[in-house]
């Protein structure tokens, strides 16, 4: 593929433990192949270089992604502190996208089709609390929901279903918002009312509201009633995880992490994969990429080239659909045999 004039892409890439060097390897592999240039500014975010680093490696992260607004990451080891939420707290990302979506050729329990979008608040919750003993019988936490987060993850959702809908061409796809306001009534009730009044500026689309409990229960029975789902924190977690077992694997979800700026507009995005380091398989070459490069086509997509992001997706979920796939999903690929497939089949998927 020929490369274009544009000036490169410049990422931040946040190097890990265990499969993230070869997880590394895939991603550029793909990238060297797109008819676009890219920059890599290199943070060794691995365990030895954290723990021998300290502060000064966070703080090397944090400037190289303020200065690209763009960053990939790779499965990181926690061990006393996690490295997740070091960099959520330093850059101050506030929201998680995490698709959950069927794919042809991964063996699943669940029989029906999953398209599921899931932008979930990534602060407060019990989260950000560690509790505190009351004598020696009683535990309390504090839950904490905050106005601008929400505000801000009603935003990016609304304006997600809206996208999703015009990129697809069959309308605008809908928002439902969840939580136990009914119960929760003081802070659900505070994350309802401010996506009803974000909700006044995205009025062609449609918004539902529906209970925790029953929305789980709803996606099983009929998930294609649902698309874009925002929740607070504690929910989203819950919500990604079992979306992951209805599409049939961990090992192809990729998630988007964002703050905002004073507008509520993204100011900083950083992708990654779900799964971990896999330490039992690094460095053996049996590695699946699919959740990166799925990650990585998130990325592409935030950056306006929604045409390289989209031939990338098409290219591995047709890999995948055929056969060609890991040994992790029932096929007999290596992660390099994989990822040479999933380049040569790229240019069929993009535009003339």
């Amino acid at each position: 593929m020929k490369k274009n004039d544009m000036g490169p892409i410049e990422i931040t890439e946040l190097l890990g433990d265990g499969i993230g060097p070869e997880l590394a390897e895939s991603v550029h592999a793909v990238a060297d192949a797109l008819p676009v240039d890219f920059f890599f500014h290199q943070v060794d975010w691995s365990l030895g270089n954290r723990e021998a680093r300290g502060e000064d490696v966070i703080d090397e992260a944090e400037a190289s992604m303020r200065l690209t607004k763009l960053a990939v990451k790779y499965p990181t080891v926690t061990r006393k502190v996690s490295p997740n939420a070091l960099i959520r707290r330093r850059c101050d990302f506030s929201v998680i996208y995490r698709p959950a979506i069927s794919i042809k050729g991964i063996h699943s329990n669940f029989k029906e089709d999953v398209n599921l979008h899931i932008v979930r608040i990534a602060t407060g919750g019990t989260y950000d609390d560690p509790g505190q003993l009351i004598g020696k019988d009683a535990a309390v936490s504090l839950r904490m929901v905050e106005r601008r987060p929400c505000e801000q993850a009603a935003k990016f959702a609304f304006q997600l279903a809206r996208s999703k809908g015009m990129t697809y061409g069959d309308g605008h796809y809908s928002m439902t918002s969840s939580s136990k306001h009914t119960i929760q009534r003081v802070t659900d009730g505070l994350f309802e009312s401010v996506v009803a009044k974000v909700h006044e500026q995205y009025q062609d689309v449609e918004h539902n509201v529906e209970l925790f409990d029953a929305l789980l229960a709803k996606i099983i029975l009929n998930p294609s009633a649902f698309e874009v789902v925002l929740v607070l924190n504690e929910y989203g977690d819950f919500l990604s995880d079992m979306a992951s077992g209805l599409v049939g694997s961990l090992g192809t979800g990729a998630s988007g992490n964002y703050s905002f700026d004073d507008n509520n507009d993204v100011d900083i995005a950083m992708f990654d994969p779900a799964g971990g380091t896999a330490p039992d398989i690094a460095g053996k070459n049996l590695a699946n990429p699919a959740a990166v490069l799925l990650a990585f086509g998130m990325l592409l997509d935030h950056v306006d080239r929604y045409d390289l992001g989209h031939a990338l997706r098409l290219s591995l979920l047709g890999c995948i659909e055929n056969g060609h796939s890991t040994r992790d999903l029932g096929g007999k690929l290596d992660t390099d045999e994989f990822t040479r497939i999933v380049i040569d089949n790229i240019p069929a998927h993009l535009p003339a």
